[in-house]
């Protein structure tokens, strides 16, 4: 397996181009952590990336992801090209999002045009054909909202030599109740996704768990407790075949990012 120079840890987290997130990308990096997995939706953005790696000086960007239906393939090819000469290693292209008919020829056709190196391109990759093409056209898979043993699973498809990034949510939270609500809200959205849900039904989840999501939903797809509780979570993605995990903290709070909840978790993940 490889690290791909991004270590064991990293955060997932949503930023733009504002004072506050330049200044949350710059903590981040204070505080050791090797990369930055940037959320999809909206977001990130190609202005965002270069100013996010214009705003910091080492810490790694990963567009996870970029939608194909949004950001064309030469607009990103753009982007790679102009940061890599100044922040060599700096930006990696994660790419997604192909919705509708034939998702996995949409998304060839794109990487077809996408004049990124292989190496430096990942794919949100849920199913196994996806992980197949992952395994096959990029660096290799940046999936999410998964179990372990789905690690395990992907490892196989994947192969040993590509890369294999997880994104796992985390609640510092040491009551069961509240951090299951936490984490409960942000995973019922979700569960209204279709991709999202034939995924976490091929781990297993009923009709009814997705319709309810239980206890032992939660605590599957969200690691929560103190610092020592979640990276034993996390590291059982490692365990299984993961390379790497990059931890989603959220609050249930909107707005802020959370930098005080990355730094209780700097000693015990990154040390």
């Amino acid at each position: 397996m490889t690290d791909h120079q991004f270590g064991r840890f990293g955060i997932t987290t949503g930023l733009n181009s504002s004072a506050e997130s330049l200044a949350a990308a710059r903590a981040a990096e204070e505080q050791g952590w090797p990369v930055i997995w940037l959320s999809g939706g909206p977001l990130p953005g190609l202005q965002t990336i270069k100013d996010l790696v214009g705003a910091t000086s080492a810490i790694k960007f990963v567009s996870g992801i970029l939608a194909v239906v949004t950001y064309a393939a030469a607009d990103v090819s753009a982007t790679y090209a102009a940061l890599e000469p100044a922040a060599p290693g700096r930006f990696t292209v994660g790419i997604g999002g192909a919705h509708g008919p034939k998702p996995v020829a949409r998304l060839n056709a794109y990487l077809d045009e996408l004049d990124v190196p292989v190496e430096r391109r990942v794919l949100a990759a849920l199913g196994p054909r996806m992980l197949e093409l992952a395994g096959e056209r990029t660096a290799g898979a940046y999936p999410f909202l998964t179990r372990a043993e789905y690690s395990a699973e992907a490892r196989k498809v994947l192969g040993p030599d590509k890369l294999l990034a997880v994104s796992h949510l985390a609640v510092l939270e040491t009551d069961a109740d509240r951090a299951r609500a936490i984490a409960r809200d942000t995973i019922s959205f979700f569960t209204t996704i279709p991709g999202y849900v034939a995924s976490l039904q091929r781990q297993g989840f009923s009709q009814s768990d997705l319709a309810e999501l239980p206890d032992h939903m939660v605590d599957a797809l969200a690691a929560w407790g103190s610092p020592a509780d979640i990276k034993a979570k996390l590291t059982a993605h490692l365990d299984a075949g993961a390379d790497h995990v990059a931890v989603n903290v959220i609050t249930g709070v909107t707005g802020p990012q959370p930098i005080e909840q990355w730094r209780a978790l700097t000693p015990v993940l990154l040390g």
